[in-house]
């Protein structure tokens, strides 16, 4: 009888035990689907912005979340065109999203409020996000956004300066603009009324694709322009390798806002840490998955403008960086 009921117990450990076994991926998707998700809406693309992910994920870790333990992240990329950010929102939103991080300057920002009035939003590298119309002021953001501004209205006064100084002949300057960034037509302003002071006339060229950044650097040397200023611009940093290439081809003297130009071989750059704001975000985030509101979180403000100037560039160029720029800049690349 001992003999008989063998295969049956046998029988019922193996049941028992394929039951516990189908039960693991089940918990284990439980336990996943009680974590917060972060929704990252980026106005720009995967593959030039891991520093800037990185950036963020460290601000989150200082709030006391690390991704996969006790947070998921949900990335969607618009890879700088702006068209496919209303969509990618939505999609974030239909995940039921605890936060939306709106990477990217205004694009994605102005996405991600027009998709939800009850998720909580910060936006990161937003330039003066109260003249925009994104937040009401800036220690009383109100609604439901609040974030990081970086203030290149401000930025694209100063690079025009550091640039006239750098290239002293220059009668004519060209702007480079993404008229489908709701902050281009502000940009064009700051800028011209600076150059204007200076007696220096301006040159706006448009570009929001490939084709058409070609077509602005080919142009720069017809317009007599001896330099050309690019502002911090989602798509414009989605390829800022092209940029820059286009630049050395055309031997056309660039200031660009952030860092990651002059490293990749721009002449100048003029602006705030773009990975410190992530970082600054992604504490912003952690904040509010702990239960602040983001009505109660100003928006911060840069504190720290970097400038770096890159001489073997300036030496292809042919252009004489003066004493004084190299006494005031922060990093000089040689």
């Amino acid at each position: 009888m001992k003999r008989a009921s063998l295969p049956l117990q046998r029988r019922e450990f193996i049941t028992l035990l394929g039951g516990a076994a189908a039960a693991w991926p089940l918990a284990a998707r439980a336990q996943q689907a009680a974590m917060p998700v972060v929704g990252f809406l980026s106005s720009r693309s995967p593959g030039e912005s891991n520093d800037l992910v990185a950036a963020f994920r460290r601000g989150l870790r200082d709030s006391g979340f690390i991704e996969g333990q006790n947070l998921l992240i949900a990335f969607r990329w618009a890879d700088g065109r702006y068209d496919r950010l209303p969509a990618l929102a939505a999609e974030l939103v239909d995940l039921r999203a605890a936060v939306l991080f709106a990477a990217g300057g205004p694009p994605a920002a102005f996405a991600a409020k027009a998709a939800t009035h009850a998720i909580p939003i910060v936006f990161s590298a937003v330039s003066d996000p109260v003249r925009l119309g994104l937040v009401a002021s800036l220690n009383r953001p109100g609604g439901n956004l609040t974030g990081m501004g970086i203030f290149t209205f401000d930025l694209a006064t100063k690079s025009v300066q550091l640039l006239k100084e750098l290239v002293p002949t220059a009668a004519v300057i060209a702007y480079l603009v993404n008229p489908s960034n709701p902050g281009a037509e502000l940009y064009v302003k700051e800028a011209a009324s600076t150059a204007s002071a200076l007696g220096i006339a301006v040159h706006v060229l448009n570009a929001s694709t490939e084709h058409e950044l070609d077509e602005a650097f080919a142009s720069v040397a017809k317009l007599g322009a001896g330099g050309l200023l690019v502002p911090g611009e989602p798509f414009f940093e989605s390829r800022r390798d092209r940029i820059v290439a286009l630049a050395a081809r055309h031997a056309v003297a660039a200031a660009y806002t952030f860092r990651e130009y002059a490293v990749a071989g721009g002449l100048m750059s003029y602006g705030v840490s773009l990975p410190d704001a992530y970082r600054q975000g992604g504490i912003y985030v952690g904040r509010i998955l702990k239960g602040e509101k983001p009505t109660d979180l100003p928006v911060m403000q840069p504190t720290k403008f970097d400038l770096v100037l890159n001489l073997k560039t300036a030496k292809a160029l042919g252009v004489t960086v003066p004493d004084r720029l190299l006494a005031l800049a922060d990093e000089v690349i040689e």
